[in-house]
């Protein structure tokens, strides 16, 4: 299989390494800060959700347990949810009367979030708040409150820091544009 080389098809970089650490660390510190005293569930979102859930726990000086819930709402190369959201990997630790903290890579439509929120609720966690990396706020469907927001961002096609192009690319540090004119999808 032959999959084009990320420079090739990068419009220009988004977020750079160092902006994207920096601002991590102070969700991390705000975090702390906000649930002192308090121990909390970290929920990363996977597979996109688990670049900023490894360097954020980092930054939350506070008890803190992690768990994994993977949530499907885009088929492999499609450019945007197809609005069916399923559940392909649900948590194994019990969140009733916890405090829960959810890390997406991304909330655009809000629409997966709100169906994610929604399961959890009806769990009776003791909260549950919302921290995402990128905040697509120009294409919001359904109203999430969204607590901790590392950038807001344009309505473009990202990649890199976790989030995919047809499941690659998800390992560079920094957040690039896609110039959908020269990408090529895996042949």
């Amino acid at each position: 299989m032959a999959v084009q080389a990320w420079q090739d098809f990068i419009k220009r970089e988004l977020v750079s390494e160092e902006k994207l650490q920096a601002r991590i660390k102070e969700m991390g510190e705000e975090i702390t800060r906000d649930f002192a005293g308090k121990e909390i569930l970290v929920i990363s979102i996977l597979r996109g959700g688990v670049m900023i859930t490894t360097d954020l726990i980092r930054h939350i000086h506070l008890p803190l347990a992690v768990e994994f819930m993977a949530v499907a709402s885009y088929e492999q190369g499609m450019r945007q949810s197809d609005g069916d959201v399923r559940i392909t990997l649900d948590l194994r630790t019990p969140i009733k009367g916890r405090h829960v903290l959810i890390v997406e890579d991304i909330i655009d439509s809000g629409n997966t979030l709100s169906s994610v929120i929604e399961l959890l609720q009806t769990r009776n966690p003791a909260s549950l708040t919302i921290c995402t990396l990128l905040d697509k706020y120009e294409r919001r469907e359904v109203d999430v409150n969204i607590r901790y927001t590392g950038f807001k961002i344009e309505n473009e096609f990202v990649f890199g820091y976790g989030l995919d192009v047809d499941e690659y690319y998800r390992n560079l540090p920094f957040i690039g544009i896609v110039d959908l004119e020269k990408y090529e999808p895996p042949s």
